[in-house]
């Protein structure tokens, strides 16, 4: 297969002469060429699609045999689980280049058009038809479902202003304005939120998947459509917005159900390949891993939390754009103090409540508390956990008694982490326990501060001490046991002496 565009055929005369036999490309369909493709990558055992997590052994066999049966399908899951960069990755068991009659609208087949325009062309010039090429990206079209799309916007319309300006009668087919549908032809059309479409525009659909045609405005316009039909949608109970029409449903050739990542190794993978972490003022940004840890364990917590709308589901979009608010306080922090190295802490993920409130669809009871409240109480959640992946069974005892004789600390949001390290290190017994992270005490200020702070947090989330606005960290205030009545007291003792 030809790979520079300099060196392809530019006639159909040359294209009969290449490797593009006629044979091939006038019945082979896009379902056909997707699926020969997708055989060879499985073969070399190639990796299908890079940068989906977490798939490998649920939605991608699916979306595989939904291909290899060329099915039209639908993707149906919460928001924030790549629906859309799937379909996208399909355009990846293209060929590196399509032939088509230049200058066609709905990128003709050279070898067998079905638009007027062209078949007169080919029938006028012959081989000297001048040829033009679409790249495996430019085969894919995609369309946001809205109340509002019409079937002249998805199929096509009669367009009057066209039949003027060409002396040509308002019912020929040259007059045609395609819609998007046909813009696809041979090559993958995705509509996404499939719901939102309008019940009569999802009628329009059932010729294309049926018959693999369209008919436009009533005449006698058939164009026998090559297309992979592709969809995404949120369950159908998400909203009262609309439904897929059973009629649609039942056309779909496959229906697969995609998921959050299933563990927190997925969740923090897919966070690092899509955040933002690569700054570039000149300070160096260290995520410790047990902060990107709590980042995605909020996430995993808040889908499991009666207070959050399991229908809306949260996003993964939550801890990605968490991560990139944590790095960006840290990073202010640096800035104002002059340091060379950015490391976010615990208090940071507290800075990032905007990116998280809004993300959080809350059910009645999470709605009397408040999304602030709720959110805090989810980070306390998160940072209990990965606290005991790190310190489970670690003596804890002698931090816990300096708070307990009367020793407080408030730490600063903006103060330098030397300041910060240097308030911790007067704690007995705290900055020791940090070799459980794989620290030595050859880490920057800035990392061992984090640490420290991290451990407390830690046990403030188990309840071993407190932590307040006013007072910072300091004991756990533990209810005392009740008074004694008097009277019992003398009942007591009297008993006691006889």
């Amino acid at each position: 297969m030809p790979q520079s565009l300099p060196e392809l055929p530019r006639t159909l005369g040359e294209l009969r002469t290449s490797s593009f036999p006629e044979e091939r490309l006038a019945r082979r369909t896009v379902k056909d060429e997707l699926r020969a493709n997708l055989i060879c990558k499985l073969q070399r055992r190639e990796e299908l699609f890079p940068g989906i997590v977490g798939y490998e052994d649920t939605v991608v066999p699916q979306v595989i045999n939904a291909i290899l049966s060329r099915h039209n399908f639908i993707l149906l899951g919460l928001r924030g689980q790549a629906k859309t960069r799937l379909i996208r990755m399909l355009t990846t068991l293209f060929d590196p280049w399509l032939p088509y009659v230049a200058g066609c609208e709905i990128h003709d087949n050279p070898y067998a058009p079905i638009c007027r325009r062209c078949q007169l062309l080919i029938a006028e010039q012959g081989n000297k038809t001048p040829i033009a090429y679409l790249r495996a990206d430019e085969r894919y079209v995609e369309k946001l479902a809205t109340p509002d799309v019409t079937i002249a916007d998805m199929i096509g319309d009669i367009d009057p202003i066209k039949a003027a300006r060409r002396g040509q009668d308002i019912s020929d087919e040259l007059t045609v304005h395609y819609g998007l549908i046909p813009r696809a032809n041979r090559g993958i059309f995705a509509i996404n939120e499939l719901p939102d479409l309008a019940g009569k525009i999802q009628v329009g659909l059932f010729n294309i998947m049926q018959e693999g045609d369209v008919q436009i405005k009533g005449y006698p316009v058939r164009l026998p459509l090559d297309l992979l039909l592709v969809f995404t949608a949120n369950p159908e109970d998400y909203t009262a917005r609309g439904k897929i029409i059973t009629p649609l449903k039942d056309r779909i050739g496959s229906e697969i159900r995609t998921h959050y990542p299933a563990t927190l190794e997925h969740g923090i993978a897919i966070t690092r390949a899509e955040a933002w972490c690569d700054r570039e003022t000149g300070i160096e940004v260290r995520l410790p891993a047990y902060i990107a840890e709590i980042i995605e364990q909020l996430a995993f917590s808040a889908r499991e939390d009666k207070r959050i709308d399991k229908r809306s589901g949260v996003s993964q979009r939550l801890p990605i754009s968490v991560t990139e608010n944590v790095i960006s306080n840290a990073e202010r922090r640096a800035l104002a103090n002059g340091e060379d190295v950015a490391v976010p802490r615990v208090l940071d993920v507290y800075a990032a409540l905007p990116a998280i409130t809004g993300k959080l669809e809350l059910e009645y009871e999470g709605e009397l508390k408040g999304g602030d409240t709720v959110s805090r109480e989810l980070i306390r959640t998160a940072v209990g956990k990965i606290f005991n992946r790190y310190f489970e069974g670690v003596n804890m005892q002698p931090v816990i008694q300096w708070f307990d004789i009367g020793g407080t600390l408030k730490l600063e949001e903006d103060v330098s982490s030397e300041d910060v390290l240097r308030q911790l290190n007067g704690i007995q017994g705290l900055m020791e326990k940090t070799r459980a992270l794989g620290l030595t005490s050859n880490e920057p200020d800035a990392v061992r501060a984090s640490a420290g702070e991290f451990i407390l947090e830690g046990l403030h989330a188990h309840r071993k001490i407190s932590r307040s606005e006013e007072r910072g960290f300091a004991a756990e205030e533990r209810k005392r046991p009740a008074q004694e009545p008097e009277e019992n007291q003398r009942a007591r003792q009297r008993r006691q002496f006889n």
